[in-house]
């Protein structure tokens, strides 16, 4: 997953050298720019999703609200193909699966302005909030044999009678366990730099770059093995889009009129 966010960043940046000069831009400007814009995030230990307002305090500054939802990985995850159900795969040895929720409040500076159509902006950005950790167990399906030539399954968590991976049928289906669902709160910071490339006066198109650190109250157990752990450092590379919204002019912000210029007298 690092690998792929140090190629993705990397590309990103040689993508960015070839719009360094562009058209001049004759679009109407927003100066009260407000914004709403989504997000979908690699992070180096898993996936997530955002959504980010950003409202104008001075010529070059923002505050920021965002809430995120994403999953969480440990190191030591590896799929391993089912031996016996070709196409699909599970994690041996995970006992839950968890995932985040976030809500941060923050701020956006902006370091440079764009000045043309093919021009980025580059921007500033740390927030930091709370943080929940849900997680719910994982049940598989276990092979327990009978006699030489039969067995049965049960379906149960991951426990130390399960040796090897071929003691393993497959998973359970995810609603098995919902119930025993668990949650962790706790607290995050985020910081890094956004990318705003966009040709449109009034459309979002960021690439952003940074860092989080998230740290809970207990470990969370995400794998059958003794290095669980309650806090987290992560790395992430995350697509962003949205609009610029005008508190001046809301009919601006809405999705008709988001592509469409102005006519030029």
């Amino acid at each position: 997953m690092k690998r792929l966010l140090f190629s993705a960043v990397t590309f990103y940046f040689l993508l960015m050298s070839a719009y360094c000069q562009g058209d001049l831009n004759e679009q109407q400007k927003v100066f009260f720019r407000n914004e709403k814009s989504f997000g979908f995030q690699l992070n180096s230990d898993g996936i997530g999703f955002s959504y980010r307002t950003a409202r104008r305090t001075d010529y070059l500054n923002k505050n920021i609200i965002e809430y995120e939802f994403g999953t969480i990985k440990h190191p030591k995850e590896y799929k391993l193909d089912n031996p016996y159900t070709p196409g699909s795969s599970f994690v041996f040895g995970k006992l839950n699966f968890p995932v985040y929720l976030r809500a941060s409040i923050g701020r956006q500076s902006e370091l440079y302005k764009k000045a043309d159509l093919g021009g980025v902006s580059i921007r500033l950005f740390y927030s930091g909030g709370p943080v929940l950790a849900v997680y719910k167990p994982i049940y598989y399906k276990v092979i327990y044999p009978v006699s030489l030539s039969e067995y049965y399954l049960k379906e149960e968590k991951f426990n130390t009678n399960i040796a090897i991976p071929q003691d393993i049928w497959g998973k359970a289906s995810f609603i098995k366990g919902l119930n025993e669902v668990k949650v962790m709160p706790g607290i995050y910071g985020k910081g890094g730099f956004s990318f705003e490339y966009s040709k449109e006066d009034k459309v979002i198109h960021a690439i952003d770059v940074g860092a989080t650190l998230s740290a809970y109250l207990k470990e969370i157990p995400i794998m059958a093995s003794s290095d669980n752990k309650s806090v987290f450092f992560s790395l992430f590379v995350s697509y962003r889009f949205g609009v610029v919204v005008n508190p001046l002019d809301p009919e601006s912000s809405k999705v008709s009129s988001l592509f469409r210029r102005k006519k030029q007298y």
